[in-house]
């Protein structure tokens, strides 16, 4: 509501109303009868309730006697038929009947064993309605074709039988009442047929019936639904009553039952209009789109705006996009009009044309006095509009006038002109999707920065000296971050206003983040008191906790469940509001153990307040304190640090090995964050820094660092390097530990690289994102490495098992040969080191002895002699084999099903024939084992 949005609004509204893109005319709308305003179809809640279908009798007038006497129609709100108008019947049952029947007989020689009962069901019931009902509704078709009326009951008023394609005759009775102005099908048979057919309005604003209602007058709409069952019952013409689950739409600002309206609204046309639209008018991107919706939905599909810029959704591009398009697709006018209190007011003035002298010769004196900022249109009763110039003739009659503003500056002086003969300002707002809508450049002083208002202390919106206006910098923008369910409603708008009012696209990319629901599964917010307030987890986890978590979230578009705890202003202890006890009202909980009543609003004058936080921000806390550890652990051994270029040629395995993993690392992350997946992001920089930098290679560089001298100098500088790059990866996930962590590394390596100092910066926040070359990878290397981080793995869990210390030496033996044999005994010194082995023998002759522990890969048998319970070993291996040979029946009968073999991608079913191979080579193994433990025991 500031003065540079309010202008920015009135600024659009005033140049759509003069391209003829506003309008004001009688539709229907969405109302709410508790607030007494019309609310956008994307603005309805739709739930399934119980509900009832009352089938009414209506006469039928002079019926001869091959003629029905009655029509049954079927409705969930009875008392809408005060306002019917007519009934229709579709002009072709035979026809549509015997379409369904061959479809549902072509779903039944499809149908597999699950739907078959299904399908066959439907095909009886449509051959025993075509030999039942059909008759039935042809006869009521050739009386509609030759102009029959019935009776609507209570009303006493004659309404016509007409042939409309609406009806369905493969449902119910196959006809349907038609109530024009209380529902938004009939309201298009009205369109159809306004020959015969009228609207009439039953409702007041307050969901209360007006006088068209007859008997119902006064009473409120679910009130009259009592009466008119009631009198039907009365009358003998209720024919029977249906229990259904109904779908019934909800205001989703008051959660009562919106009601079909017949309204005089503003609407903005979003359909194609003749001659096309100017977007950017007067700008260098200046184009002509053949309609509002087109625009966009262009933006989407492969057009690009004169600055080659188009948008697209993220994740799941193809999925929102369809939502996007499809909405835009259906091009159905916009209603922006609100009977609300709040918003920004809609900048018309209107009288009627006979209701003022010489209006004529006043209005020609405004515009010539204001040509720029005024703009008048004749809107006749048929509701065809004219714009009014200088030259033109003002009709007396026929109609209203209409003046629209465009400067809120000059609406007072204006107004005060227009209100002395005889003017009234529209009291309805617009709709508050209309304003947000201009946000991507109305906050940024458009139409005009220079003269954009203002508070005391802040900055400017003009350029100033060599520096851009805020607009020509930040417009269009790069990535818009919102929620799934407001595509339509705020998305959609965003691109029509910014390619409206500037010609070019508000931004390219719209990242759309999961919905944070409470314990329940509900959605946060403060008038559920459920909302958790992001200060109190700072205070009680930190910033970086929160951010932490709240990325990690973020794995697509699901939403997540954020349980919500209290904070007990009695015991300190939490408290989970899902199952906590309400005190007086929904806002207030009652502490378990003190019994005594809190608010999670404080709100309530005498009941203490509780903070409301989540255990699932323990996670990022948890994170974090880790991080810090293992920095400062890592920053530890960098002691007596010095920077040298020429240890690049002096790098040993395992400097090579986490140099690579940490290009594929930063690679990897900007993967994820150019596809807008933070989760996976932070998941690939955590593993990198504890999983390979402190688990593996601190460990692997612990004799160096032990031993000192030149190598031990190449491995702190390649640890420094690495320390460098993953904080920078890490930043924008938790700026603020690692800043301090930033702080440190320059303290005690002021520079870092491997051949070369990388580019430094004071400030972490201020410094290049990673781009290690990719001369460091080494995807062979890569490999060798997992190997032996898999052996020493397998090797912890053989220690485990069998109960040996963790650093008592081992004698390992590796029955393999090939690469894998060289990819072991290259690494066999750091293997020796990180498995606490006493020696390494490789080879294809390794045989197992009796009492050796054993492990099978694919291509390797792993022996640890001298730790083996022989009984305990043979379970084992059978346990193993028995879990082998499971997984080997479902690969072969995934390759024994045809549909797997001719529908599954070529390289999927090639990678499950590969296991088939690998898992009976590891059954051989395993079994080769077990006959050596079972001879051995004999």
């Amino acid at each position: 509501m500031d003065p540079v949005c309010a202008r920015a609004v009135t600024w659009t509204f005033f140049r759509m109303f003069k391209d003829g893109l506003i309008f004001q005319g009688d539709r229907m709308v969405n109302w709410d009868c508790h607030l007494q305003t019309a609310v956008a179809d994307d603005e309805i809640e739709h739930k399934s309730v119980d509900g009832h279908f009352w089938h009414l009798r209506y006469p039928v007038i002079d019926p001869s006697s091959d003629e029905p006497t009655h029509v049954i129609v079927a409705t969930t709100r009875p008392e809408t038929m005060l306002g019917d108008t007519a009934v229709a019947v579709h002009p072709s049952p035979r026809q549509v009947l015997e379409e369904r029947l061959e479809q549902a007989q072509e779903r039944l020689s499809e149908a597999n064993d699950k739907t078959r009962e299904d399908c066959q069901s439907e095909v009886q019931r449509l051959e025993k309605r075509i030999i039942e009902v059909l008759p039935h509704l042809e006869k009521l078709a050739e009386m509609a074709k030759t102009g029959r009326n019935l009776l609507l009951p209570i009303q006493d008023r004659e309404i016509p039988l007409i042939a409309d394609t609406w009806a369905k005759p493969e449902l119910g009775s196959g006809c349907v009442k038609i109530t024009p102005a209380h529902d938004p099908n009939d309201y298009e048979v009205w369109q159809r047929h306004k020959d015969r057919v009228a609207a009439i309005n039953l409702l007041n604003p307050d969901g209360t019936f007006n006088a068209n209602a007859g008997p119902c007058q006064g009473l409120d709409r679910f009130d009259a639904r009592k009466q008119v069952v009631a009198t039907f019952e009365k009358l003998g013409l209720l024919d029977h009553i249906e229990d259904r689950k109904i779908e019934v739409g909800h205001s989703d600002r008051s959660k009562t039952p919106v009601e079909p309206f017949l309204s005089l609204q503003w609407f903005v046309h979003m359909a194609d209009v003749e001659g096309g639209v100017v977007c950017g008018r007067g700008l260098d991107h200046e184009f002509k789109t053949p309609g509002l919706a087109q625009a966009a939905i262009d933006a989407a599909t492969g057009w690009e705006s004169p600055t080659g810029k188009g948008v697209s959704f993220h994740p799941d591009p193809e999925r929102y996009k369809n939502t996007y398009v499809n909405w835009l697709a259906e091009k159905r006018d916009w209603c922006i009009s609100r009977q609300l209190w709040w918003g920004h007011r809609i900048p018309i003035w209107s009288i009627e044309l006979d209701s003022a002298p010489k209006l004529g010769e006043a209005i020609s004196q405004l515009l010539a006095a204001h040509p720029d900022v005024l703009c008048a249109r004749i809107q006749f009763q048929d509701g065809s509009s004219k714009i009014v110039s200088l030259e033109s003739e003002m009709p007396e009659t026929g109609g209203r006038l209409l003046v629209c503003l465009q400067d809120p500056a000059e609406h007072e002086k204006i107004a005060k002109g227009l209100e002395a003969i005889g003017f009234e300002q529209d009291p309805d707002v617009l709709d508050t999707w209309f304003s947000s809508a201009l946000w991507p450049h109305s906050t940024l002083g458009w139409p005009e920065p220079s003269s954009a208002v203002v508070d005391e202390g802040q900055r400017s919106l003009a350029a100033q000296g060599t520096e851009q206006a805020p607009l020509d910098y930040y417009f269009p923008g790069s990535c818009l971050v919102t929620g799934r369910d407001i595509i339509t409603l705020w998305v959609a708008r965003m691109v029509i206003m910014g390619l409206y009012n500037l010609g070019d696209m508000p931004f390219t990319d719209v990242f759309l983040h999961a919905n944070i629901l409470d314990g329940k599964g509900e959605r946060m917010s403060k008038s559920k008191g459920n909302g958790i307030d992001p200060v109190d987890i700072i205070e009680r986890y930190g910033t970086d906790a929160m951010r932490y978590v709240l990325c990690e979230m973020q794995t697509g578009t699901q939403d997540i469940r954020l349980p919500v705890q209290a904070i007990s202003p009695f015991t300190g202890d939490t408290i989970d509001l899902a199952t906590a006890k309400h005190g007086q009202n929904i806002f207030t909980y009652l502490c378990p153990e003190s019994g005594k009543e809190f608010d999670v609003l404080g709100t309530i004058e005498g009941v203490p307040a509780a903070k409301l936080v989540s255990d699932r921000f323990d996670v990022g806390r948890n994170f974090c304190n880790k991080l810090w550890n293992a920095a400062r652990f890592a920053l530890l051994n960098l002691e007596g640090y010095e920077f040298d270029p020429s240890r690049a040629d002096r790098l040993q395995t395992e400097d090579r090995w986490i140099l690579s993993r940490m290009t594929s690392a930063c690679e990897d992350v900007h993967a994820q964050l150019s596809t807008y997946n933070p989760a996976a992001a932070i998941g690939i920089a955590r593993e990198f820094f504890w999983g390979d930098l402190c688990d593996w290679y601190l460990e692997a560089i612990k004799p160096r660092l032990k031993e000192g001298g030149d190598d031990a100098g190449t491995a702190q500088q390649v640890l420094a390097t690495c320390l460098d790059q993953v904080l920078r990866l890490l930043h924008p996930f938790v700026p603020f530990i690692t800043e301090e962590l930033w702080g440190s590394l320059r303290e005690i390596a002021p520079q870092r690289g491997i051949d070369s100092p990388i580019e430094d910066s004071e400030l972490l926040c201020l410094a290049k994102w990673p781009n290690p070359d990719s001369k460091w990878q080494d995807s062979q290397l890569e490999n060798s490495f997992h190997l032996s981080q898999e052996l020493i793995r397998t090797l912890r869990d053989i220690r485990a098992r069998h109960n040996v210390p963790p650093r008592q030496p081992l004698e390992v033996r590796i029955k393999t040969s090939g690469e894998t044999a060289r990819s072991y005994l290259d690494l066999e010194n750091l293997i020796l080191h990180l498995g606490a082995l006493s020696s390494l023998s490789v080879g294809p002759d390794q045989e197992r002895t009796i009492d050796s522990a054993a492990s099978v890969t694919v291509d390797s048998e792993i022996f640890v002699p001298g730790v083996i319970d022989l009984e305990k070993e043979k379970e084992r291996l059978s346990g193993q084999m028995g879990k082998t040979e499971k997984r080997l029946e479902g690969s072969k009968k995934k390759l024994l099903n045809e549909n797997f073999v001719n529908r599954a991608a070529p390289e999927v079913v090639e990678r499950e024939r590969s296991l088939v191979n690998d898992l009976e080579k590891e059954l051989v193994s395993i079994q080769t084992n077990l006959d050596a433990l079972n001879s051995s025991s004999s």
